[in-house]
């Protein structure tokens, strides 16, 4: 039998990384994509064929895309995106371009990803879109305005895909972790200090004694956080099953958010959150 194809984004590390190796090993044909050169260069000597997408630069999604297509004489069977960043700060603290740049890389370049495989995946007869949301993409936590901003309308354009698409033979599924072992506290430093000007905000002494502490100094683990092999486990369900979920929600809190946001009244969900 011909392995099964997937595409993933951001496979540098954590989830991404974490899926391409799971899905290899379970006979998937996998093009693991990151966004920088050497990182492509460190997958492909572990043997993936590791295509350069990098969601801020056009050419590099089409280029990257056009590698895949080649190598598998035109076909796709899944798209996962995964490659994501974020923006820490205030909501009144970010630029309107300190936007614009996140969601370039967290949805813009998502949605033209997607649209260029659409049509092989019509043509062909079916296919699966897979988008690596998060429980912030239907609840909100201070500070995480940006990236909360990405996900919710990642979340908005993936349920109207889906809806459009059932008509296909294309289905399209949201993963939604929670705290997960990722570098993304790390990966978040250069956007912050290239775009909040928190020395000089009215919120200052609140950056000092929380958000400063834990984008720098982390105390290890979050509550409930679980390895990015937990999004592996779901990501095989969504991909192998002959009806995947709408959804899979994948730690605890994620869980726990969804019926906190069903049950309780806004005011009671939001002094909840503020706890965060």
């Amino acid at each position: 039998m011909t392995a099964q194809t997937i595409l993933i984004t951001g496979c540098s590390s954590g989830i991404g990384l974490a899926c391409a190796i799971g899905l290899r090993d379970r006979g998937w044909k996998v093009f693991a994509a990151c966004r920088q050169q050497v990182d492509c260069d460190r997958l492909r000597a572990m043997g993936f064929d590791a295509p350069l997408i990098d969601y801020t630069r056009t050419e590099t999604i089409h280029s990257g895309l056009n590698e895949v297509l080649e190598a598998t004489g035109g076909t796709l069977d899944v798209l996962f995106n995964n490659g994501a960043h974020g923006l820490p700060g205030a909501v009144e603290d970010l630029p309107t371009d300190a936007l614009r740049s996140i969601f370039e890389s967290n949805f813009f370049g998502w949605h033209e990803l997607t649209r260029c495989l659409i049509p092989v995946m019509r043509a062909q007869g079916h296919g699966r879109i897979v988008q690596c949301s998060s429980v912030l993409g239907f609840v909100t936590m201070p500070w995480r305005g940006a990236y909360n901003a990405t996900k919710f309308a990642l979340e908005g354009l993936t349920d109207t895909l889906r809806i459009e698409m059932r008509d296909t033979g294309v289905k399209v599924v949201l993963i939604e972790p929670g705290p997960v072992t990722s570098k993304i506290r790390q990966n978040s430093i250069p956007h912050f200090e290239k775009w909040i000007d928190w020395e000089n905000a009215p919120r200052k002494e609140q950056y000092e004694q929380k958000l400063l502490q834990r984008l720098y100094h982390s105390s290890g683990p979050d509550q409930f956080e679980l390895p990015a092999d937990a999004v592996l486990k779901k990501l095989i369900h969504a991909v192998e099953s002959k009806r995947p979920r709408p959804r899979y929600f994948v730690t605890t809190p994620t869980y726990i958010m969804a019926t906190l946001r069903r049950i309780l009244p806004t005011r009671a969900l939001d002094w909840v959150l503020s706890r965060g």
